[in-house]
């Protein structure tokens, strides 16, 4: 079973003494979340995964350890990274409040404006999900997106089972158009899954961020992964600090459902034709439809 994975595990990392509980936490979308807490009362989180690929979480961690390097997103401690386990410092959960949401819109503006990189990509493969991410250098934007982003998704088996040749069809016409949808915009590290389930809070009350996918892409792709997937009452707050502080080229939010169509074709990869992920790809598609 899982939680006697996670035990095992913590026995060989040497941190197996005085353990109270291994008790599952909800929230996970692929890996199973545990909390650990101890007879002293200290508590840390564990990630599990069955058949994971061996480099997994450690490309994880790596990813935690990039975006807290740049000094301004919070990332959980990690305190070990193995093939099977990772193992985080415990937070809270997202603190759905204006004072929240301003800060995190701080912190993520400073991320984004201060690590404008001259290539796309990052020096090694990650992951989304379970699905390896392509990372491979490029030095056009819109290449990198198309190939890397959307493309590559054509074919996972899932997908295959899932998307018509002309949906295909309409894919590789948006890939082409690219251009003319999405402006020139540098490339920044950004943490690439950033919907609202993988913001938490530090034990100080500052936004800290978890489960990133990391490369040097537009900055406009976390911001279509926060405002396309669920929205807490309170992230209004978050969007107009932002553009406050790091302005996005004009038409922004029209940009947003086909930068955020990447994350729809990485979940039609994982889950196929699932909550309605197929009708959300084919609506942002029609228009590169051939009547």
């Amino acid at each position: 079973m899982p939680a006697e994975l996670v035990r095992r595990e913590l026995i060989s990392l040497g941190r197996g003494e005085d353990i109270a509980s291994v008790t599952p936490l909800t929230g996970g979308v692929i890996a199973d979340p545990w909390l650990i807490t101890y007879r002293d009362g200290s508590r840390v989180v564990g990630k599990s995964l069955a058949g994971v690929a061996q480099d997994l979480f450690r490309a994880e961690a790596e990813g935690l350890a990039a975006l807290a390097a740049t000094g301004t997103v919070r990332t959980p401690a990690v305190l070990a990274a193995t093939d099977d386990v990772l193992l985080l410092e415990a937070l809270a959960p997202l603190d759905d409040t204006r004072r929240y949401w301003h800060r995190f819109a701080h912190d993520l503006a400073r991320l984004h404006r201060g690590t404008v990189h001259d290539r796309f990509g990052w020096h090694s493969h990650g992951y989304l999900g379970r699905l390896p991410q392509h990372n491979a250098w490029a030095d056009d934007g819109h290449a990198f997106f198309a190939e890397h982003r959307l493309l590559r998704y054509l074919g996972e088996p899932l997908t295959q089972q899932v998307l018509t040749s002309a949906d295909r069809q309409a894919l590789e016409r948006l890939c082409d158009r690219l251009p003319e949808l999405i402006p020139a915009m540098p490339p920044v590290l950004t943490h690439g899954d950033l919907w609202s389930g993988n913001l938490l809070t530090a034990r100080d009350g500052q936004p800290a961020v978890i489960d990133p996918a990391v490369s040097y892409t537009w900055a406009e792709v976390d911001l279509a992964m926060m405002w396309c997937g669920h929205r807490p009452r309170g992230s209004g707050h978050f969007f107009d600090a932002y553009q406050e502080l790091n302005p996005s080229p004009a038409g922004w939010l029209e940009r947003m459902p086909v930068l955020f169509l990447r994350e729809l074709m990485s979940g039609l990869a994982h889950e196929g034709d699932v909550r309605g992920i197929s009708d959300a790809v084919r609506t942002i598609l029609a228009p590169f439809r051939t009547r």
